[in-house]
C-alpha cells in the first residue's frame, strides 16, 4: 500500500528544487516508463493501477484515487514511474551539438530533445535559465528521447569562449541556411521564444544563420522547435 510519505515525495518532484535535492524525477504513461526501463535507467518506484500495465519486478499497485493525488495530469493514465536522474556526460564535439539560450517553454524543450534524438544529435547544451529537462511537461514531450540525448546545463558564454568549434547562431537577419557553407561539425544555437539569442551570447557567435521566409510578412518568427527541425534537417541533408 502506498504511504502518505510516498505520495508527498512524488508530488514534491513536480518542483525543480526537490528533483535536484532527491536526484529523482517523475514520468507518466506506459510507453514512456517502458522506454526508460529499456534504456537501463534505474527506477526508484513504479506505481500502476493494474499490474498488467507494466511487466517489471517490484511494481506497486495503487488505486485511481492515490494515482490522482500523485499525478500532474488532469486525467492520469494508469502508470507513474519515479526514476533516478542519469549522470551527464562530457560533450563530444566530433559531431553537431545543439545549444539553447533561455528556452523557457517545456513543450519546446521536450520537442527539441526529441528532434535531437531523431537527427542523431547526441548532446544538447542548455543555458542555466533554460527550463529543466526533468520538468514533467518536458518529459511528456520527449516521448522517451531523454534517455538518448545528453542534456548539459552550463554558462553558455563561458562554454563558447573555450570552444574551438564554429558556432552558428539563428537570427532573423542571418544568412540563409540554404546558401550558407556548413561545416561537418559545429554548435547550433537556438534562442529564447520571445527575444531570440541574448546580446551576451550573440557576441560569441561565429556565423549568423536564418531560415528564409517565402510567404507574406505577417509572421514575426518561427516557433523555436519548428526552426530547430528545419535547420537540423538541412544540416543532415548536406552530409
Amino acid at each position: 500500500m502506498v504511504t502518505k510519505n510516498q505520495i508527498k515525495l512524488v508530488k514534491s518532484l513536480q518542483q525543480k528544487k526537490y528533483r535536484s535535492q532527491h536526484k529523482l524525477f517523475v514520468v507518466e504513461g506506459k510507453k514512456v516508463v517502458e522506454e526508460l526501463l529499456e534504456s537501463g535507467l534505474k527506477p526508484y518506484k513504479l506505481f500502476v493501477e493494474d499490474e498488467k500495465h507494466i511487466d517489471y519486478e517490484g511494481v506497486e499497485l495503487i488505486s485511481s484515487a492515490e494515482l490522482r493525488q500523485m499525478s500532474s495530469l488532469s486525467t492520469p493514465n494508469g502508470v507513474l514511474g519515479v526514476f533516478y536522474m542519469a549522470d551527464t556526460m562530457p560533450v563530444d564535439h566530433n559531431g553537431w551539438v545543439v545549444a539553447l539560450d533561455s528556452v523557457r517553454d517545456p513543450g519546446n524543450l521536450g520537442t527539441i530533445i526529441r528532434l535531437c534524438d531523431w537527427f542523431g544529435i547526441k548532446h544538447l547544451i542548455c543555458s542555466l535559465d533554460t527550463v529543466d529537462c526533468y520538468n514533467p511537461k518536458v518529459l511528456q514531450a520527449t516521448m522517451g528521447s531523454i534517455t538518448r540525448v545528453n542534456v548539459v546545463y552550463t554558462n553558455l558564454m563561458e562554454y563558447f569562449e573555450k570552444s574551438e568549434c564554429t558556432i552558428y547562431g539563428t537570427f532573423m537577419d542571418g544568412q540563409s541556411v540554404y546558401d550558407q557553407k556548413i561545416q561537418k561539425n559545429g554548435i547550433l544555437v537556438m534562442g529564447n521564444e520571445a527575444n531570440g539569442i541574448s546580446k551576451e551570447v550573440e557576441a560569441t557567435i561565429d556565423q549568423r544563420t536564418s531560415i528564409p521566409q517565402y510567404g507574406q510578412q505577417t509572421t514575426e518568427s518561427l516557433n523555436v522547435a519548428t526552426a530547430t527541425a528545419i535547420l537540423l534537417g538541412e544540416i543532415r541533408r548536406r552530409e
